[in-house]
Formats: C-alpha cells, structure tokens, sequence
C-alpha cells in the first residue's frame, strides 16, 4: 500500500507549539522545523481506533488490557527479537516523565549522573532539576561522525550512580552497534551503575544500521536497567501523552512505580491505549515506508548542501528523523548563527548549543515533513549563506 508523505498539512490554530512562533518569541513567518514532531498524519489505523473509541462515547478510568499487552509484546518482538512480559510494562505520560521519576528513584540529590552530550536537553534538566551532579562525557566528534571515547566514559561512570543511554542518539543520529553497546554495558556492570535508556526513536533506523534494545543484550544489563519506548515519535503521537517503560528487575519496578503513583499519577488516558494498540497491531507496513521517505529526505539535504552549501554539513544520520547540521564553517557564534537562522533565513530550527557540550556551532532540522518542505527550507538557507 502506498500512503501519502507529500501532503501538505495546515497545522495552524490547532493547539500546535511548533506552528505557534509568536509564543516563543519568534517571527511569524519562519518555516518552523524545531521540536521533534511529524508534519505527517497518524496511520489510517490509528484514526479509525480513535474515531471507533470517540464513537463509543465513554472516556472513563482505563488500564491496558490482555490485547494491549499482546499487541506491545508482538512489535518488540518482531523488529527487535526482544521478548517482554506483561509485568514489566508500566503506561506513563511521556518519556520525559519516566525520565524524572528514574532518577528520583534510582539516585539520591548529589548523586553524579552521566549523559553523552549532545544530547537531548531534558537529559540534563531531569539530573540538575531533582538536585544531582550532571557528569558529561563528550561524544567524539571526528570525520563526520561521532563515537565514544570509553576510556573517558569509564573515568565517568566510576563516579556515578546512573547513566541515562540514549539510542539512537538525539540529535547527533548515531545507532550504536552492539560492540558498542556491550562496552558501555560492562562499564555500568563493573561500577555497580543503573541505566535508564531512551529509545524512544527506535524504529527510524536506516538502511545498514540495526537498532539493539540494550536490555536485550545480556540479561545482567536488564536487571539494571530502565528501558523507555513510546509509540509517540513512530507515529506522531506526543499529544495523546503514551509511553511504555519496562523494567524486568522486580525490585526496581516497584521503587518506580511508588514513586510514579507519588506524582499523583494513576491509569493512562484512553486515547493513547487505543492509538498505541492500534499502531502496533496495524502500522508496520506504514512505518517501514515512513522511513524509506525520511531516507529520501535525508538524501535531498545531504546532495543540496554538498552542491549548495558546502559550509554546511549534514552530520550522516543512522537514525532519527532529525538533522543535524554542522555549521561551524561559517565562522558564526552560537548567537550569531541563531540570528541568521531565524531572522535571515526565516527557519526555526534548535540550536545546537541547548544540547550541551559540542552542540556549539550546529543546528537540528526536523525533517520528518513532506519533501517540498524540506526544499523549501534548503533554499533558504541557500539564500542566505551564499
């Protein structure tokens, strides 16, 4: 079946941050490619189950049932040969939201924590905002691509409580490989370090690349480790505030969830129960031609900025939807570029320096939109670094 990646979609006055430039300070006619949602429509399977529930009528107090679990179980098995049980699974909001609780319960206010920056900003607010000590080690970048220094990771890890994985890397595209994975595993195993993953862009890995669920690896790293998936980015969820966090450790499980029934947080919304089902029963044809579209947006960026804008590069992407460019070239700092992003080129991109340490000197573009969107952003950026 071929599904539509081309349309383009008026996301104006529909409660949208993204389309909302005015409210975060920005002029009302950029092209806005900042937050990482999709400009495309969900799966013609999710609108029918959200159409049939809102047909139904009755929005009451739910809880996944024996078909939710089955329909989660069958997508991690089948893409990623990792085969969950039902007890491990507890529904969140978001994410981000498991994030915070993670680490409250995983660490006490002092506590090091370490991230790979850059990476995505939340990492480093849910460490500094509950009172730990952010410890950075700096992804390596070189030739175009980035990788681990372990030694230095190691030197890290030593002293730390946790460390918060995130596979594939948000913003910089790489998938770790399973050597790589391993490594960091063993590292965390020897310090006696618990693991909070992120995989939430999980299944946009392109061609010759294979995304690994780091607690399927070895069963001593799922004992210490909090994995974090959600429908959301795969589908273009965020809105209905879903995600699926496993941990298999027993103990673990329960700290968490005290601490998530703490928050004053009890059964998940309906809605996002009845998307997630949906997309996992029904969305994988659709997901495999989403990400052959987004390779072809990628592909686009990567020859136009060659041919172009040879100052600027496209860090090549294993993964994600998103773009990260290198604009050191330039010559800008990290304000400057911002200005000229935004007031010249009139695109609202995110600047690189929000996701920490190496991020100066880059800009992430969402390029999860219709290909006509995308050129229409590279020719602005043509027209003003020219």
């Amino acid at each position: 079946m071929h599904y539509d990646f081309d349309t383009v979609i008026d996301r104006r006055n529909t409660y949208s941050i993204k389309y909302d430039p005015a409210s975060r300070g920005k002029p009302d006619d950029v092209l806005p490619l900042w937050v990482a949602d999709m400009d495309f429509s969900a799966p013609p399977c999710v609108i029918d189950a959200l159409r049939s529930r809102a047909q139904h009528g009755i929005f009451g107090y739910s809880e996944p049932d024996t078909d939710y679990c089955a329909a989660v179980r069958d997508w991690f098995r089948k893409r990623f040969e990792w085969n969950v049980e039902r007890e491990w699974l507890t529904v969140t909001p978001g994410v981000v939201n498991a994030l915070y609780i993670a680490v409250r319960v995983l660490t006490k206010p002092g506590d090091g924590v370490v991230v790979q920056q850059p990476v995505y900003y939340p990492f480093n607010s849910a460490v500094r905002h509950t009172g730990r000590q952010l410890l950075v080690n700096e992804l390596v970048y070189s030739t175009g691509r980035y990788s681990i220094d372990f030694e230095a990771f190691e030197n890290k890890i030593k002293q730390a409580k946790l460390f918060i994985l995130c596979n594939p890397h948000n913003p910089v595209g790489r998938v770790w490989t399973r050597d790589e994975l391993m490594r960091m595993g063993e590292i965390c195993l020897r310090y006696g370090v618990t693991v909070i993953s992120d995989e939430i862009h999980q299944d946009f890995v392109f061609s010759g690349n294979r995304h690994f669920v780091f607690a399927s690896l070895d069963e001593r790293f799922a004992n210490i480790t909090v994995t974090c998936t959600s429908p959301s980015k795969t589908f273009n969820l965020a809105g209905l505030l879903h995600a699926n966090i496993f941990i298999s450790n027993e103990t673990l499980r329960a700290q968490f969830r005290q601490e998530y029934a703490n928050c004053g947080l009890s059964q998940p919304g309906i809605m996002g129960l009845a998307a997630c089902e949906a997309a996992y029963s029904g969305g994988a044809d659709w997901v495999d031609e989403l990400v052959n579209y987004l390779a072809g947006n990628m592909s686009l960026i990567h020859e136009f900025l060659q041919t172009n804008i040879p100052k600027i590069k496209l860090v090549e992407p294993e993964g994600t939807y998103l773009a990260w460019l290198d604009c050191s070239s330039l010559g800008l700092s990290a304000s400057e570029l911002d200005n000229a992003i935004t007031h010249k080129a009139k695109l609202w991109l995110s600047n690189g320096s929000i996701f920490g340490k190496g991020g100066e000197g880059f800009q992430r573009m969402n390029a999860a939109c219709p290909r006509s969107v995308v050129h229409n952003a590279l020719e602005r950026l043509k027209k003003e670094f020219v």
